[in-house]
């Protein structure tokens, strides 16, 4: 099916779903549905253990993540950051502005629902606060991940005029926060949040990570409008079909995990409803995702190259220098990496995939209406979602080396614990 073909699970105002609610409306809503309740409550038990971050087996790989310069763009971040403050009240900023070590770096999520009491909601600032924060974004990303992370927020926008629900799926409806104190020695960052995007910066000096990325679109099109014609996540899903259409019956037979993305072939509990297909979604920080697919040392040459070039279609979230190192620690663990597959493999239709090594964490998933009414996945609807596995997701592994290493840190051991560690 075409992605512009979503005009059909359009709902009617009458079936709408959060027609004409708040934002804090439909969080109240929403929070009195048992499915809902469970979500919640399964979100709660798992941030409520302490942060060890995503294996293939329960056990951190050791000496993965090095301390070292990448020319990360702290600088213009500092400036855009220190003016954010300028501009905000005292009690923004104690609203906003977390210690470093606060467990609510792990809180993010990617639903509509606003249940949270702290942060800075974009729709509910002046208009010089919420350029100041976009334009710590934009310091910080690559000129195409602040444009990607744009397009996201556009795309939400566009839903919530199509379903009748702007002030739930807006531009704007979205929660900011920084974390420690903006400078070019000691670990700092940024976090935002909210439906179809979740983006988690830290620089440690001339270093940064931003995982956990989550980026989504439902529909990731718009047809008429002043979007008409902004397209997300084309490159992600078509470099992954080409991938695993160029892959021999042999290999395809490797790679395959099941056929069906419901029911048919695809093993018991496989599916979680609110995540799809994905398995590193909100708060599974410390999920066990044991290994699938072909491996990395089964590729022809031009087969790597091409996942590579995927991996790095995902990463690009990443300015020039962060981005190569990045990308030099995936090829570095190419042999180990493997790729999966849920789904048919023609055209147009809808599929799963994930890309894993010791060092990334890469999923793309097709889902099934939330918004729109369509029962079963289609490719209209995208959610992507990168991580760093073995401890390093929030930058937790390097900022640990951070203040077991420098030496005014060495001089006060002790108390350097993050995110519920």
């Amino acid at each position: 099916m075409s992605r512009s073909d979503y005009r059909r699970y359009v709902p009617t105002p009458e079936t709408a779903k959060a027609r004409g609610e708040t934002a804090r409306q439909h969080a109240e809503n929403m929070a009195k549905i048992p499915l809902i309740q469970d979500i919640l409550a399964g979100w709660q038990e798992m941030f409520a253990a302490p942060f060890k971050g995503l294996t293939t087996d329960g056990a951190i790989i050791p000496n993965l993540f090095k301390l070292t310069p990448e020319k990360a763009p702290v600088e213009p971040a500092i400036i855009a950051a220190n003016h954010l403050l300028s501009e905000l009240t005292p009690a923004q900023k104690t609203a906003a502005v977390f210690d470093m070590r606060s467990r609510k770096w792990r809180s993010w999520q990617n639903t509509e629902i606003y249940l949270e009491d702290y942060g800075l909601r974009l729709t509910e600032v002046s208009d010089t606060v919420r350029e100041a924060i976009l334009e710590i974004i934009r310091a910080s990303l690559s000129a195409n991940g602040f444009d990607k992370t744009r397009n996201v927020m556009k795309l939400n926008g566009f839903l919530g005029d199509l379903v009748k629900s702007p002030a739930i799926l807006g531009e704007y409806t979205y929660l900011f926060n920084l974390f420690g104190m903006p400078s070019a020695s000691e670990p700092w960052g940024w976090q935002i949040f909210g439906h179809h995007l979740s983006l988690n910066c830290v620089f440690i000096g001339g270093q940064m990570t931003i995982t956990p990325t989550f980026m989504g679109g439902e529909p990731c099109i718009a047809d008429t409008g002043p979007l008409k014609g902004l397209s997300i996540f084309d490159d992600e899903e078509r470099l992954g079909l080409e991938l695993m259409r160029s892959f021999s019956d042999d290999q395809q037979a490797q790679a395959l995990v099941a056929n069906s993305m419901v029911g048919g072939d695809l093993p018991e509990g496989r599916r979680i409803h609110h995540d799809g297909l994905h398995l590193g979604g909100a708060y599974c920080d410390n999920r066990i995702v044991p290994y699938e697919g072909l491996q990395g040392d089964n590729f022809s040459q031009l087969q790597r190259r091409n996942l590579l070039d995927l991996i790095e279609e995902y990463l690009s979230t990443l300015p020039e220098g962060p981005l190569a190192a990045r990308m030099s620690d995936v090829e570095r663990h190419f042999e180990g990496t493997h790729f999966c597959w849920i789904g048919p493999r023609e055209l147009d239709s809808a599929f799963y995939y994930r890309i894993q090594s010791p060092v990334t964490l890469i999923e793309f998933d097709h889902h099934a209406g939330v918004f729109l009414t369509n029962p079963k996945p289609m490719n209209f609807h995208v959610h992507t979602l990168v991580r760093t596995p073995n401890g390093n997701d929030f930058g937790v592994d390097l900022i640990r080396q951070h203040y077991e290493n420098v030496p005014h840190h060495k001089e006060h051991p002790g108390g350097h614990h993050f995110h519920g560690e």
